[in-house]
């Protein structure tokens, strides 16, 4: 069975400009020309030789030197960027109100966004069961509507991250950005982001609930796992997921990415991450 979250902002019209809102405030670090669209942009000047265009001469370092200089360009490159967005059970469940896979679709649609502001093409591909890849596009109006897709999950939807990962790893034809979105949740994954890491750029964005480090203390009781049925007796004190290892599994990985808990302010955490990406690992 299907279900629709909450609604972000109501109607859609107001969703859509808060995306836009969102995306305005994300950066994507200093080297903006990974992110440009088809053009030329500057490289370098060098001396004036015989048969250079006059109108290519830079003539404030020809000003400076005394010696005629010309400028050189290159073409710029459209990076594409995908989103890969879990949308398996365990992200759909949480002990905080905005859980996270409310983060997960709010941030991919601003990232993506943002890329296109930018002339990145964008394309998605869905980490759970469901059949949901659309390929990198610069329009504005097909990520709104996958978005909205993105809005519905389903508490049964198993987790398919690794093998999605893994098909887009082998389609890939060039160098491409890809934001990856997850609980990481699926071990599996983590082997196939290392692949990627190798011949793309790869951003993790690690969301993480506060249960799933700690439950509050309330004695013993039962659980079952959201995306497999496992069934376990628990304490207060038991953690479900091991958040030293995977961040060890990362870092050792040379992996980009940030761990975000969602029972603090995510956005600013973001912002920061976004701004200033060329460190790994933050916490």
């Amino acid at each position: 069975m299907s279900y629709l979250l909450p609604p972000i902002t109501n109607p859609r019209r107001q969703f859509e400009f808060e995306i836009k809102l969102l995306a305005d405030s994300l950066s994507f670090g200093g080297d903006a020309s990974r992110f440009l669209g088809s053009g030329l942009e500057y490289a370098q000047s060098r001396k004036y030789e015989p048969g250079d265009p006059v109108k290519l001469i830079d003539w404030r370092v020809t000003a400076r030197t005394g010696k005629p200089f010309v400028k050189e360009y290159e073409a710029a490159r459209q990076v594409p960027i995908y989103l890969a967005v879990d949308t398996s059970a365990s992200m759909c469940v949480g002990s905080v109100e905005r859980n996270k896979y409310y983060w997960a679709v709010r941030l991919a649609a601003g990232i993506g966004q943002a890329g296109l502001e930018r002339l990145s093409p964008v394309g998605l591909i869905a980490g759970g069961e469901r059949d949901l890849r659309i390929t990198p596009t610069l329009s504005s109006q097909s990520l709104l509507q996958w978005a909205e897709q993105l809005r519905q999950f389903d508490f049964q939807e198993r987790t398919q991250l690794s093998t999605r990962l893994r098909t887009l790893a082998a389609s890939l034809k060039s160098r491409s950005i890809v934001f990856v979105l997850s609980d990481l949740h699926d071990e599996g994954s983590l082997e196939v982001m290392e692949l990627l890491a190798t011949n793309h750029e790869l951003v993790v964005l690690w969301l993480q609930d506060p249960a799933e480090v700690k439950l509050p203390r309330g004695g013993i009781f039962r659980a079952r796992e959201a995306e497999t049925g496992t069934k376990a007796v628990l304490h207060g004190w038991t953690k479900l997921t091991s958040s030293d290892r995977i961040r060890e599994s990362l870092v050792q990985s040379g992996i980009e990415f940030l761990h975000i808990p969602i029972d603090e302010p995510v956005l600013p955490r973001v912002r920061y991450f976004l701004k200033h990406r060329k460190s790994l690992g933050h916490d």
